[in-house]
């Protein structure tokens, strides 16, 4: 898969593309990261990307003109199927089943909007907006490194011994207890049933404690689980 970042802050991203999964996804072939600065596409000898908003407020905005020269020039570089989006508070907001669909895509390009936001008009030149939830970042760049680690491990052989049904959300159920070595750490012990090798025992135990623990810490989870268990 191809991702693409249109972002002021590039060198955010180095690290990120080198390191852990991320990392041998990229040695692998598996995934490619480009990193494109949006200063590239400033159009005065400044390499101006923002200016005030009509009409006052706090910080700059990302001009309409240098994102859509952006977006429009990445895009012809990106492999087909591919999926354009805006991070932005006012997007739809992300959870595991839209990073399924993502990762269905050959590629992915991700804007990312920074100082006081981007001019509304940039939404036109997307495919969707995306938010991380409802709180607030400095810039789409951390929400980036998100969006591409969610949809990275989704993609085949990236983690090939990860089993979909003991992950969390799987099912909008959250993922079991896990338990290592020592079996008794002051005085609390790994439940039985997890040390007597029954694999069939084991599952039943997996999903009831699934099932409690969603019930118990996400209830908004456990009701779109009780709905789609009727609506089947």
């Amino acid at each position: 898969m191809y991702f693409a970042i249109i972002t002021l802050f590039p060198n955010l991203f180095e690290q990120f593309a080198a390191t852990s999964i991320i990392g041998k996804a990229v040695k692998k072939r598996l995934i490619k990261i480009k990193v494109i600065n949006l200063r590239d596409f400033g159009q005065d000898f400044r390499k101006t990307v923002d200016d005030r908003s009509f009409g006052g407020g706090q910080g700059m905005i990302i001009k309409p003109d240098v994102a859509e020269a952006a977006i429009e020039k990445t895009k012809k570089y990106l492999d087909k199927p591919a999926k354009t989006i805006l991070l932005t508070p006012a997007g739809k907001v992300f959870n595991q089943k839209m990073a399924e669909d993502l990762a269905k895509f050959a590629s992915l390009l991700i804007f990312c909007g920074h100082y006081g936001g981007v001019d509304e008009r940039v939404a036109n030149f997307v495919d969707e907006q995306v938010s991380l939830g409802d709180f607030i970042l400095t810039g789409g760049e951390t929400a980036a490194l998100l969006v591409i680690d969610a949809v990275t491990r989704l993609i085949p052989q990236v983690l090939p011994k990860v089993q979909g049904s003991k992950e969390s959300f799987f099912n909008n159920l959250l993922a079991p207890p896990v338990y290592t070595k020592p079996v008794v750490f002051k005085t609390l012990t790994v439940p039985k049933v997890l040390l007597k090798g029954n694999k069939g025992e084991i599952e039943k135990w997996h999903h009831r404690q699934r099932v409690l623990k969603t019930k118990k810490v996400r209830p908004d989870l456990f009701d779109k689980y009780l709905k789609k268990m009727i609506d089947d």
